[in-house]
């Protein structure tokens, strides 16, 4: 097995870099607005697959990760299309803003009490801010993810994750748009059945 080229090597530390710094500055933002590093419980955890939990959101993985996933890979498609010129190292750092951009603005009152308003999330109290920063590294993964292999593959993973989790928490990135942006009462009973 070969090295990879010294370019490749300067250009993934550029990466990882970019990737630390991003979270690192999230992270403290997230601490000056007062949230959590942990959740209300105050406890670390690896996995809360249970989207009706207290503990959704404050892990470093959950259902929603896989929406995080589908942001990177769209992300990387439209700034491949739009901002073709750009290096790959600076699509990746503008994704990675972009994403703790909204990480910032999902932890923000308007968009907690919007989510709780509109949507099956009644009892949301934002992310933690490992689960903040963990969705960011989500996001670098499908990024990294569309980077690599052809589009057909990435159109197919993000088919495949989104249908998966309509299926398994009937709830995906498509249905969290619709109704943060226009809820519709009939999609918001739909998914209440899966609380039962």
């Amino acid at each position: 097995m070969t090295a990879p080229p010294a370019g490749t090597r300067v250009g993934l530390r550029a990466g990882l870099a970019a990737l630390v710094l991003v979270i690192a500055l999230t992270a403290c933002v997230e601490t000056g607005m007062g949230r959590s590093p942990f959740g209300p419980d105050g406890r670390f955890g690896w996995w809360d697959g249970d989207i009706w939990s207290s503990t959704n959101s404050q892990r470093v993985a959950d259902a929603y990760s896989f929406s995080h996933i589908v942001h990177g890979i769209l992300i990387y498609g439209i700034l491949w299309l739009a901002a073709r010129g750009l290096t790959l190292h600076a699509r990746f750092t503008i994704a990675l803003l972009l994403e703790a951009g909204w990480e910032l603005l999902e932890n923000s009152p308007i968009i907690i009490d919007r989510y709780r308003e509109a949507t099956i999330a009644q009892g949301y109290v934002g992310d933690s801010i490992l689960n903040s920063c963990c969705d960011i590294g989500m996001m670098a993964l499908g990024f990294l993810f569309a980077w690599r292999f052809r589009p057909r593959f990435s159109v197919a993973a993000v088919v495949a994750m989104e249908v998966g989790c309509l299926l398994w928490v009937r709830d995906n990135l498509t249905l969290n748009i619709i109704m943060l942006a226009h809820p519709i009462e009939a999609i918001r009973a739909w998914q209440s059945i899966g609380r039962l």
